[in-house]
């Protein structure tokens, strides 16, 4: 397939059972394509993948039915000073 800069790629959490060295890959990787002007969209848990995103978008307050709602958007600093946002407040500590 001829990359054309222009594929978007949705990932649902890809960094489940990997290492730690190859989450750093897998990021390596994530990084190559958006700077070859593709747009990744990963959904993901882990904040140490959260925390390199251009831009959020957080679901919650919680999961499953008590979840859906869009609770912040913006940059993971933006977020991390969201107080109704869970994953903001994780992100306070991972940022820091």
């Amino acid at each position: 397939r001829v990359e054309s800069g222009k594929t978007v790629y949705l990932m649902d959490e890809p960094t489940t059972g990997l290492h730690f060295d190859d989450i750093r890959r897998l990021l390596d990787v994530l990084q190559q394509l958006v700077e070859r002007g593709n747009t990744v969209v990963v959904i993901e848990h882990n904040l140490d993948v959260v925390k390199c995103a251009d831009w959020l978008i957080d679901l919650g307050p919680e999961g499953g039915a008590g979840g859906g709602e869009i609770i912040a958007v913006g940059t993971p600093e933006e977020v991390a000073q969201v107080p109704q946002s869970f994953t903001g407040q994780c992100l306070k500590d991972v940022l820091s």
